[in-house]
């Protein structure tokens, strides 16, 4: 619990004055602490335009170094401005390891632990259902050493 409270204090400290900037901070802020009684590590901030009709939905990419025997876990909020909702998938290669959103179910998640296996570099996307227009954040978190 003081891991979300140092982390509240850092971004409304750090916070820079535009109404987008702190609207960003906010929600940041907002999603480390749905995390859980977890420790803040990285955020993913993302504004992508809407896609083109059929083809593929924009989305961002960010590398990161994972390290094997922790569990993390990756969490993602949109922005409520946004026309569609985010979605976090995490990848090792081409293989897809953990998401936000079930797309054979429908079911829809704020966060999902991933238990790494080794450590490596592995690859985070962010997009919006349906290719829609949006914005939003990803959080990656530490839950515990195994």
């Amino acid at each position: 619990m003081k891991n979300i409270a140092v982390i509240l204090l850092f971004f409304a400290l750090s916070c820079p004055f535009s109404t987008r900037a702190q609207d960003i901070s906010q929600l940041t802020a907002q999603c480390a602490a749905n995390a859980g009684d977890v420790m803040y590590l990285k955020d993913f901030i993302v504004k992508l335009d809407a896609g083109t009709p059929g083809g593929a939905p924009p989305t961002a990419r960010f590398a990161l170094l994972l390290s094997k025997s922790v569990v993390y876990r990756l969490s993602i909020c949109t922005a409520p401005n946004s026309e569609g909702e985010a979605v976090l998938q995490l990848f090792d290669m081409n293989t897809l390891l953990g998401s936000t959103f079930i797309t054979a179910t429908g079911k829809e998640f704020p966060f999902f632990d991933f238990k790494c296996q080794k450590t490596g570099v592995y690859h985070v996307f962010i997009s919006f259902k349906e290719g829609k227009a949006g914005e939003g954040v990803g959080v990656l978190s530490y839950v515990k050493k195994l």
